[in-house]
């Protein structure tokens, strides 16, 4: 055998042994979802309950956290609510530092108005997100922890993730 043919031989085998390695630890944020498409998000602010729809039949259901001051309508950045009203799915973050987050389209143009009527920035940047290391600190002792967002554990935000589209509709209860 040349000195080429056994060098050949010796880098192929290499990369089949590291082929055969152990599985990485960590398990991947993304799964795949193959159910039937979300769409429409609601979500019961009351209940602490989020559902993802696929036309009139309930997919899939969660247990939420919300905003820090659970109860009423966001009207003002820093304001600790969760918005209510109809929103869409307009942003996916996959570097959140609550693990992986969805955007969702707060304000609309009725809450910027109201905002604005009083002098006053209406906010913005509302997820659902995970818990990432912040909220599983928090969570035990509060369970409603975030500035405004909804919040699922961390293996619920992956099936999320997986599940929404841009554009799809959420319509936020109290």
């Amino acid at each position: 055998m040349s000195n080429t043919t056994r060098r050949t031989f010796t880098i192929s085998m290499l990369a089949v042994l590291a082929a055969c390695g152990k599985p990485p630890k960590e398990k991947p944020n993304f799964v795949r979802y193959s159910g039937p498409q979300v769409t429409q998000v609601q979500v019961v602010k009351g209940q602490r309950r989020m559902y993802m729809f696929s036309g009139k039949t309930v997919v899939k259901a969660y247990d939420i956290s919300l905003g820090n001051v659970p109860v009423g309508h966001k009207q003002f950045e820093g304001d600790g609510k969760t918005p209510e009203g109809v929103y869409f799915i307009d942003r996916f973050n996959p570097r959140s530092a609550f693990h992986l987050s969805v955007g969702i389209s707060y304000p609309n143009e009725a809450d910027r108005a109201y905002a604005a009527s009083m002098g006053r920035s209406p906010g913005g940047d509302i997820f659902i997100h995970g818990r990432g290391p912040a909220g599983n600190n928090l969570f035990p002792s509060r369970h409603d922890w975030t500035a405004g967002c909804i919040s699922v554990t961390d293996e619920e935000i992956e099936e999320i993730y997986a599940m929404l589209l841009p554009g799809t509709q959420v319509v936020i209860y109290s």
